[in-house]
């Protein structure tokens, strides 16, 4: 059996606004495997950008490792959004109509590991990911005044 740890962030500069997700993998040794980072575009909640990033974390553990490794894989997600954490362990229901897309998405790809826990955790815990969001927001930024 595997186990994997994957804390997630997702902000939105304005919300909506510019909007980025991060990611950082550790393994059961607490030790770094993966990190990501991605910009998600203009017109973005926090709250659409806090799905995505898990989403995106779960899409590139599998394709990363493949279906089959996820099927035999425990994932701890850790995110700073109490929301996202208490719609995926049931106790709020979704009712921003904008968020119940990206729920089912999560949702169905949670089916393909083993095992998905959400953990709410505080942005003090969070800072890698945090520090990758910021860092795409910046770089799109950037590359955004270049043209």
């Amino acid at each position: 059996m595997k186990k994997i740890i994957i804390y997630t962030d997702g902000g939105a500069r304005g919300n909506p606004g510019p909007a980025a997700a991060g990611g950082v993998f550790y393994n059961e040794k607490k030790e770094i495997v993966r990190k990501y980072e991605k910009y998600l575009g203009d017109k973005m909640t926090n709250n659409q950008a806090e799905y995505e990033a898990v989403i995106l974390a779960l899409e590139k553990f599998k394709g990363q490792f493949g279906k089959r490794l996820a099927k035999e894989t425990e994932v701890t997600l850790c995110s700073d959004s109490e929301l996202l954490v208490n719609h995926m362990q049931g106790k709020y229901k979704i009712e921003n109509e904008k968020l119940q897309p990206l729920f089912l998405k999560l949702w169905n790809l949670c089916l393909d590991f083993k095992k998905v826990k959400f953990k709410a955790v505080s942005r003090n815990s969070n800072k890698e990911a945090d520090r990758l969001v910021n860092e795409a927001l910046d770089k799109e930024k950037k590359e955004s005044k270049l043209f």
